[in-house]
């Protein structure tokens, strides 16, 4: 319902599977001016069915948000595989209109559930009865909100998702489409970068399904405006560095294993895990790399001082494990006049004056003896017997200590030790499987590309240039599943001591992003950024949101069609491609 005051004119907007809002911050900032009027949007309200994802729209938007189930009841079961609870019911067109507080919406903007029409779920998953209904979220949500105000239909439709709906849910985009062509809309589908909408440091590509009233709105729809890409660490860099006393809870580096803080730094930036094959690495050592420890951080612990360098402050703990407390001397014991320690004389020295006090610590009581052991003397104390040799007198002292009684075994003890830790080689055949004993294989198989010899890993383990824009924000952003780490140069802070710190080959850190730099990279506005829930259920609903500044450029051009058609004017000359309608602009131009 349009709303004028003075020269802005004010549209509504209500959202169905909501989230936690992205998309309504940028509704929100929307702005459009055609000669001296103006417009903005209010938002009316958002459904969505998770608790927390209403709670923070609320936070973060400062409308209401209702937590509503969208599922059939056939849906419900089919997805969580049992019947709903005593309590549950089905939505209804009613639960909408109590939602949007009554009025009716101008702009409808849905941005169901995506995960069973993703790429990063398999086919088989996808095809699964439990994904199948959560995408009937799609037409379903839509038969709602046409129930709810068919009699007086919103003036434009907003539909977004991931590309793999044009070919996993091309059914549901055909009941979609012919369902608004009964209530007298025209849509199109497309495709677009979220990145170049609204100027991101991150490339995402998504699926916009934009539909106009034919009878409300004349005026064609444009799209918006393409931006530049911007680098992650325009975006990043204004934040506090990771784990810092003012950061927040939602500003912590992951803890990984020293594994996988190793694996990261051995990246290339711009690359992913494919990278450490080019590592060049023999017998389990990675060639021209050495592992140091940092003075800073370790006080120089057990650490011996040049005799002609100066020594560290001395303080009341002055010892050698805590600091660079000992010296490498190079007087010896003679010089000043003091017996030499654990000496060893030779064969054909003349021995030292013996004292009371004669024994190996006290001086050169010691002999280098060049004569074979007598086994009958020596008794071949820790000797080993050969294979082929007979063994010694078998005593009652017979242990390893105490004679040559340990045997040089040249049996593999294949039966003894089940081929522990043992890997098969793949031209080899199997030893017997049995219930212990952990078999492996030497496998030459990559086993992570796809027909076209194109790797389909997500990029794994991917970090990212600090001038390079990050790839798509999903609901599972992690260090392992995507390139959501970062080549960080900036200078560490000497004090931090949570989360180690690895200086890759190319002079930077690589670590994982936060979710509070993810939460950035999707447009949030992070100072004092709190979402609820684990870290886990933040970066899923931060992935699932909707860029903000990216809404914020097609609220804009909403705005300026609905302006238009309120202010009675059915054409504006534009340079920017149509959006709907662009077959009808064409015929224009056709003999």
């Amino acid at each position: 319902m349009i709303a004028a005051t003075g020269h802005n004119r004010t549209f509504t907007v209500f959202h169905l599977c909501a989230g936690i809002g992205g998309g309504a911050l940028g509704f929100a900032r929307g702005h459009a001016r055609v000669g001296q009027l103006t417009a903005s949007f209010r938002t009316l309200g958002g459904v969505d069915v998770d608790p927390l994802a209403c709670a923070d729209f609320r936070r973060l938007v400062g409308a209401p948000c209702t937590e509503l189930d969208l599922f059939s009841r056939a849906q419900f079961e089919a997805f969580h595989g049992h019947a709903p609870p005593a309590t549950w019911r089905e939505a209804t067109p009613e639960d909408l209109r109590r939602a949007a507080g009554g009025e009716r919406p101008d702009v409808i903007f849905t941005s169901p559930p995506c995960k069973g029409l993703s790429a990063l779920l398999n086919s088989q998953a996808s095809a699964s009865a439990k994904y199948q209904a959560l995408n009937e979220l799609v037409p379903r949500s839509l038969d709602l909100a046409m129930e709810a105000w068919g009699d007086d239909p919103p003036s434009l439709i907003l539909l977004e998702n991931v590309p793999r709906i044009l070919t996993r849910g091309r059914v549901l985009l055909d009941r979609v489409k012919l369902l608004l062509d009964l209530h007298g809309y025209t849509s199109r589908e497309t495709v677009h970068d979220c990145g170049e909408l609204g100027g991101l440091a991150q490339r995402r590509q998504r699926f916009l399904l934009v539909a106009r009233h034919r009878a409300k709105i004349r005026p064609f729809l444009y799209e918006p405006d393409r931006r530049p890409v911007r680098g992650i660490g325009e975006v990043i860099g204004q934040l506090p560095m990771p784990d810092a006393a003012e950061a927040g809870p939602m500003h912590r580096l992951p803890r990984l294993e020293w594994a996988t803080w190793v694996r990261l730094a051995l990246i290339e930036a711009g690359s992913d895990w494919r990278s450490l094959q080019r590592l060049d690495v023999r017998g389990g050592i990675v060639q021209g790399l050495r592992l140091v420890p940092e003075r800073e951080r370790h006080s120089g612990a057990l650490g011996v001082r040049g005799w002609e360098q100066p020594a560290f402050t001395v303080t009341g703990e002055s010892l050698p494990g805590n600091g660079a407390f000992s010296v490498a001397d190079p007087r010896s014991p003679r010089e000043l006049g003091r017996y030499e320690p654990y000496g060893v004389v030779g064969w054909d020295q003349p021995s030292r004056a013996v004292t009371a006090e004669a024994a190996p610590g006290a001086g050169p009581f010691s002999v280098a003896d060049p004569r074979a052991p007598d086994g009958r003397r020596a008794r071949g104390k820790y000797r080993v017997t050969g294979w082929d040799e007979a063994a010694g007198a078998v005593i009652g002292a017979s242990s390893t200590g105490e004679g040559a009684f340990v045997v040089a075994d040249p049996r593999l003890g294949r039966v003894a030790y089940n081929d522990i830790l043992r890997v098969v080689r793949w031209d080899e055949g199997a030893v017997a499987v049995t219930s212990s004993g952990m078999q492996s294989v030497a496998d030459p198989r990559l086993g992570c590309k796809s027909e076209d010899g194109e790797y389909a890993s997500a990029r794994h383990y991917g970090v990212l240039g600090w001038n390079e824009a990050s790839p798509a924000v999903t609901g599972s952003a992690r260090h392992d599943n995507g390139a959501h780490s970062v080549a960080d140069p900036r200078p560490r802070d000497p004090g931090e001591r949570c989360c180690p710190w690895i200086w890759s080959l190319d002079g930077t850190r690589h670590r994982p992003l936060t979710t509070l730099e993810l939460a950035a990279l999707q447009g949030y506005p992070v100072r004092d950024l709190v979402l609820g829930g684990s870290d886990s259920v933040r970066r899923e609903h931060i992935g699932n949101s909707v860029p903000v500044a990216t809404a914020e450029a097609i609220a804009s051009t909403m705005l300026q069609t609905l302006l238009m058609a309120s202010a009675g004017q059915g054409f504006a000359l534009s340079s920017a491609p149509i959006w709907v309608d662009r077959q009808l602009a064409l015929a224009t131009v056709l003999p």
